[in-house]
């Protein structure tokens, strides 16, 4: 399911972007979950634990713009789509930093909004929705993918290091680390950089030759003898990311 951030500083204005989409929704066979923000840093907060597929964001806000909003967002998350609403046409240029899908002037036409939310919808990263079951030394856990950082194994068992900043340990296992993470490894937003490490691509904020800088700060080497491959395949990630804007 969708999940969509409205990001306004004026009621009326959120509550006239909600009703679009709802009466978008009604026309088309699918549900969308819908959160409304109505200052910045509110959104700021949410987004350090949790992920939305769309964005929608004013520009001119008390505090953070949606201008800088939209790129700390494009820091933390590559695939989102985001759409400027606005009544300020001049920052369109600006605003292309974040790699927006469209720049919207208000008043909002309502087709535009629309033709705008099927394209997003299109190009929008569902899969965040698969889990990772986890046995704990408690428990089974389960895991969203789009909220793990990294995989850490120790001690034949697996650290995973969590976007809220919570870190769940499996318990011990006969298996190899790969063998063990191998539905994770699937996904094309996961990489084992090392022999111990399994990173989440779209939660890396750094590469260098030696080590990849995650969300949060975290640093996660690279295996020496790895590297051509492991730099090869983040850049055809990246690649892949900008065809699809």
């Amino acid at each position: 399911m969708p999940r969509i951030a409205i990001c306004d500083d004026q009621p009326r204005e959120l509550d006239i972007i909600t009703e679009y989409i709802k009466e978008y929704m009604d026309i088309h066979p699918w549900e969308a979950e819908i959160q409304k923000f109505s200052h910045p840093d509110k959104l700021l907060i949410a987004i350090e634990s949790e992920r939305f597929h769309l964005y929608i964001l004013d520009i001119v806000m008390p505090m953070v713009s949606g201008l800088e909003l939209g790129k700390e967002i494009r820091r933390l998350d590559r695939e989102a789509q985001i759409i400027y609403a606005t009544t300020e046409p001049q920052f369109a240029l600006q605003a292309y930093a974040a790699s927006p899908i469209n720049y919207l002037i208000k008043p909002l036409s309502k087709q535009q909004l629309f033709d705008t939310l099927t394209l997003a919808i299109s190009k929008a990263d569902l899969a965040e929705d698969q889990t990772f079951a986890v046995k704990t030394a408690e428990s089974l856990r389960v895991i969203k993918l789009a909220e793990i950082i990294c995989c850490e194994y120790r001690n034949h068992a697996v650290a995973f290091s969590l976007t809220n900043g919570e870190e769940v340990s499996s318990r011990t296992f006969r298996e190899n680390f790969s063998e063990y993470c191998a539905s994770i490894l699937k996904d094309r937003h996961f990489l084992q950089c090392h022999t111990s490490f399994i990173i989440n691509l779209r939660r890396v904020e750094c590469f260098a030759k030696d080590s990849f800088t995650l969300y949060g700060g975290k640093i996660v080497p690279i295996a020496a003898k790895q590297y051509p491959v492991v730099r090869d395949a983040y850049m055809d990630y990246l690649m892949a990311k900008e065809v699809c804007k």
